[in-house]
């Protein structure tokens, strides 16, 4: 120790380890963040990253590989000199358990920290309005987790999404206060009962972390992602490289603007909302009017009461005229409100996610047209509309983003 440490009371002497402490944890956890979001590196790169020295980052990578945090990949390949050691996050000792809950069905995912899903199986918990299903959400996780025979601490934390108004802080679903009892917090429920750090994002948000760490958004600053989903219509914004979520979670209920005031009674108990004419129960229910109507379809001769998405779509690709019309019109409708969201924040790319999304360029092309049509020429010069590469894994792989980002914020 050294003469100025001797010399100085206890009190001050704790108090600079534990700045130091504090320092390195904070050096830590953003070195952990760049392996996260950037995959393999260097000593020499991650000290770029870090903006400190190579022995820093030596004396650190060699804890964090202690710690069972990194482990070594490989050899970088370099022209000239010794080739240096490439260091990863370890897959084998970290996990995060991903929750997907839903209205229809709900799954869960353990995922390592390199992405790779290394169990997920269905979960016998759906929200359906008025039931309070924190208890066996709960029992559901512990029996998922047993049967995996992944130990509770090897996960860093878990993370869930829900359709609905979420406020990330307080763990609330405003959509569905009832999921707990009393009303009350999930997050707070979760964490007693299963001691470890819980996550709560909306649905549609998660779907553009994903998009943005992964898929068509990455290293966009702006961009939008469309949710049409069996329940409704998700709007995810992507702003200055953040996804936006308002002052209480409740940001890109786009779904809720009215399109039709004549139209249906939405579930959110107002009439003609664009969640009505988009969504992809409207085109199950709607093609089935039609057929009891007597219209021609090669649909037709199916049971009306089997009808599902899949079906649509598949005769849709066979050049069925009456799928084709109805996939088209929810396009229409949902371009229209697309024009906009377009207006007010003038992202680079729309990018199309949900069950409904399968349909391809039966359902981009008419949102595309509607764009282009209700917005002005200078909005439409940069902007992509595409159908999401990631499909499904967008949501899950936002789920692993958001717990770990959480996990390693700095503070």
């Amino acid at each position: 120790m050294s003469d100025l440490y001797k010399s100085a009371p206890d009190s001050e002497i704790v108090e600079r380890e534990s700045i130091v402490d504090l320092k390195k944890n904070k050096l830590k956890k953003k070195l952990l963040q760049h392996l996260y979001n950037g995959g393999n590196f260097t000593i020499a790169q991650l000290t770029k990253q870090l903006h400190t020295s190579v022995p820093s980052v030596t004396a650190l990578v060699e804890e964090l590989i202690n710690e069972k945090w990194v482990i070594e990949v490989g050899i970088a390949e370099v022209q000239l000199g010794r080739k240096p050691t490439l260091y990863s996050l370890n897959p084998y000792e970290r996990f995060v358990l991903a929750l997907d809950i839903n209205t229809y069905q709900s799954k869960a995912y353990i995922l390592n920290l390199q992405n790779k899903v290394m169990y997920s199986d269905d979960i016998p918990v759906c929200i359906d309005g008025d039931s309070p299903i924190a208890d066996q959400l709960i029992r559901a996780v512990e029996k998922f987790l047993a049967i995996s025979a992944y130990r509770v601490e090897h996960f860093v934390g878990i993370s869930v999404s829900m359709p609905g108004l979420i406020n990330p802080r307080t763990g609330l679903n405003y959509t569905y206060p009832h999921v707990v009892a009393d009303g009350g917090s999930l997050v707070y429920l979760m964490k007693s009962a299963l001691h470890l750090p819980v996550f709560i994002i909306n649905d549609t948000q998660a779907i553009t972390l994903g998009e943005h760490h992964f898929g068509l958004a990455k290293d966009m600053q702006h961009a939008i992602t469309v949710n049409m989903d069996w329940g409704g219509v998700g709007f995810g914004v992507l702003v200055n490289g953040q996804v936006l979520q308002g002052e209480s979670g409740f940001a890109g209920e786009l779904g809720h603007i009215q399109v039709r005031p004549d139209g249906e009674l939405c579930h959110c108990g107002k009439v003609g909302c664009l969640d009505t004419v988009t969504k992809a129960s409207y085109l199950i229910k709607r093609i089935k009017e039609l057929l009891k109507e007597g219209r021609v379809s090669q649909l037709a001769n199916k049971n009306i009461d089997q009808i599902d998405i899949e079906m649509v779509i598949e005769v849709a690709n066979r050049g069925d005229g009456l799928a084709i019309d109805l996939l088209h019109d929810i396009g229409k409708e949902m371009g229209k409100g697309l024009a906009i969201a377009v207006h007010l924040l003038n992202p680079k790319s729309i990018i199309i996610n949900g069950a409904l999304a399968k349909a391809g360029k039966f359902i981009s092309n008419p949102i595309e047209q509607a764009i282009y049509k209700y917005c002005l020429a200078d909005y439409k010069e940069n902007l992509s509309i595409v159908i999401s590469e990631l499909g499904e894994s967008a949501k899950v792989l936002g789920l692993q983003a958001y717990a770990l980002n959480k996990v390693l914020a700095e503070d």
